[in-house]
């Protein structure tokens, strides 16, 4: 594989946007990203979390032994051809079809009709070129031109992604017909009407609205099953393929698990050596512990681990080995909750602290406790992904199969750790119980119910499963509300603040709360505006400012009509205007929200929750 660069992302986008499987569209190149088994595992620093990486494990099997960071290379390097400049993620071009920008020519890069031109000094400048191309009528003067790449492919709901079949396409089925393809525009728009493809031997043509709905999967071939980013192909894929857009969001979807950093015990030295746990399983001495802690040191990983001697390490180590288990999977929520709800909550610097402050005056007989984190980091983990529909986040199942993030099972997976800073609210569960109760709230609880057996039935899924109730429908979208208010003055985007909802009340659990908090890959997480505004004077206004807007939204009475149990969606009242936040934000999709179980609203005035305050 070449050592080409072609392009920079952030490491976090590896994660949540361009992750393996996934399609990079480039200034003049379109690339897929490789399965983790051909990145350098070495150049890739481990992140520490043990509760996380127990429960990859339960998903991806115990062969898991890491979570690692992509691998980060010095923006800074002067010479691209040496051995620091080669640190990336590895890549190749795709989709293979591309088109002459000037005469239309569609045709694989590798047919030999196009020509990759290098340019390692200016990797943005890399590209494609159809050299002495002479138009369309071959009429004019030959020069090099561009060659982009073909804007259309197909993918299924089982992770495949394949070439748009364009022989197939246009000769209307198997052809023997090896002429070669043109692509060309008809009118002053580029709706699919308008787009043809052409055979150049036999004349044959189709236009591209035939390749979508019921006419496209008349038109296409069965799935092939490949996968582009491990370079194999699945046997009998039941799957029906559909065209898709180049840079489509329903291109991919990541599958992922996140856990806050948490502290679990009430030593700094045994809490340090918990997260860092991959570290110090195998040390047999203090002596190994010193060597140990110099690799630590010179890698900047378990910071204050060096404010330790060898000997108080190795007697951490001894206590761990002896005292505690193996951390295994469980609830990742539960952990958290019980650490925020804590009448004194422990502290792990500098990855987790809190302090405690009082509850806005008006609201004292609905919010029991407000807790403002002003330093904590959450880790994220990428499982997989999906193609075509997204994961069913949070509900315990995915709603399409989830793709591989390589040939073989893993024995690490790509993972992120952010910091940044949050405020907790914890509201009364016997005011939430007795609005539940209610008549009004149990109609809208209903609708909501009707609404998500019908959406899992549509996608095959088990109706019974995964609805979340309620009380998580109320949190939510008061948390989103609170989220779109908080966007508006803590000095962070809307994108950056996210929400972590706390609704379990099944058997002994008895969650109600959310955090709110910011999600920065670096310092510009905790500059300390989110803490400052969860103060009781200012979390006071900023609440009844978000309960006063979400009274009447923007597009009513059309929002407060919606009826879930209607056309089978996720949510009742809720809408851009008023509730959704960015994708980014919600760990549900903007799914799951009810503006009536919040505030009356001009349909439902008798079931919300903040009615009386």
């Amino acid at each position: 594989m070449s050592k080409t660069p072609v392009g920079e992302i952030r490491p976090s986008q590896l994660l949540w946007t361009y992750g393996p499987g996934a399609l990079i569209d480039l200034p003049n190149l379109s690339v897929v990203t490789m399965g983790i088994d051909r990145w350098e595992g070495d150049r890739c620093q481990p992140i520490p979390e043990a509760r996380l990486l127990a429960n990859v494990r339960s998903v991806l099997g115990p062969q898991v032994e890491f979570l690692r960071m992509p691998p980060l290379g010095d923006r800074d390097v002067v010479d691209p051809f040496s051995p620091a400049a080669l640190i990336g993620v590895p890549v190749k071009p795709f989709p293979r079809w591309l088109r002459c920008v000037k005469c239309g020519l569609l045709s694989p890069f590798d047919a030999g009709l196009f020509k990759l031109k290098e340019n390692r000094y200016r990797p943005e400048l890399t590209r494609f070129v159809h050299e002495g191309c002479r138009g369309s009528n071959n009429d004019q003067k030959a020069r090099d031109a561009d060659a982009v790449p073909a804007r259309f492919l197909t993918a299924c709901r089982a992770g495949h992604l394949d070439d748009f079949p364009w022989h197939w396409f246009v000769h209307g089925g198997p052809s023997d017909c090896r002429g070669t393809l043109r692509f060309f525009e008809s009118g002053a728009s580029l709706q699919t009407e308008n787009l043809w493809v052409k055979c150049d031997a036999c004349g044959a043509s189709k236009n591209m609205a035939q390749a979508f709905g019921q006419a496209g999967r008349d038109n296409l071939p069965a799935c092939r099953g490949r996968h582009p980013h491990i370079d194999r192909f699945d046997d009998d894929c039941a799957e029906d393929p559909r065209a898709i857009l180049l840079g489509a969001t329903n291109g991919w979807f990541p599958v992922t698990l996140s856990v806050l950093a948490i502290p679990q015990t009430g030593s700094p030295l045994v809490q340090i050596v918990d997260d860092g746990w991959t570290f110090f399983e195998d040390a047999s001495s203090a002596d190994e512990v010193g060597f140990v802690v110099k690799t630590l040191k010179k890698t900047a990983q378990l910071p204050g681990i060096e404010q330790f001697t060898s000997e108080q390490i190795w007697a951490a180590i001894e206590l761990h080995r002896n005292g505690r288990a193996d951390i295994g999977p469980s609830d990742l929520k539960e952990p958290e909750w019980q650490v925020l709800t804590a009448d004194d909550p422990p502290t792990d610097y500098p990855h987790f602290m809190s302090k405690k402050v009082r509850v806005p005056k008006g609201f004292e007989a609905l919010i029991t406790r407000v807790l403002l984190l002003e330093r904590l980091r959450e880790v994220n983990a990428l499982l997989g992904f999906t193609r075509v529909e997204s994961p069913d986040e949070g509900s315990g199942d995915d709603a399409a199969p989830r793709a591989p993030l390589g040939r073989s099972a893993p024995n690490w997976v790509p993972a992120t750790q952010v910091h940044g800073e949050g405020i907790f609210i914890r509201f009364d569960t016997e005011a939430l119980e007795a609005w539940a109760d209610e008549d009004a709230v149990k109609e809208v609880d209903a609708r909501l119910r009707v609404g998500h057996h019908g959406w899992r039935q549509k996608r095959n899924l088990d109706p019974r499963e995964g609805y979340p109730g309620a009380r998580y429908v109320m949190l939510h979208t008061l948390a989103h509300m609170l989220v779109r208010e908080l966007a508006l003055e803590c000095g962070y985007n809307a994108a950056s603040i996210r929400e972590r909802i706390y609704a379990e009340a099944d058997g002994a659990k008895d969650q109600a709360g959310f955090l709110i908090y910011t999600a920065a890959a670096d310092s510009d997480g905790t500059l300390g505006g989110l803490v400052e505004l969860g103060k009781p004077e200012n979390l006071g206004r900023l609440l009844r400012q978000a309960l006063d807007r979400a009274h009447v939204c923007a597009s009513d009475p059309l929002c407060s009509e919606h009826d879930p149990s209607k056309d089978q969606s996720l949510h009742g009242a809720a809408c851009h205007a008023c509730s959704f936040v960015s994708e980014t934000s919600c760990e549900r999709g903007n799914r799951h929200l009810d503006r009536a179980l919040v505030v009356p609203t001009l349909e439902n005035p008798n079931a919300a929750f903040f009615r009386r305050s």
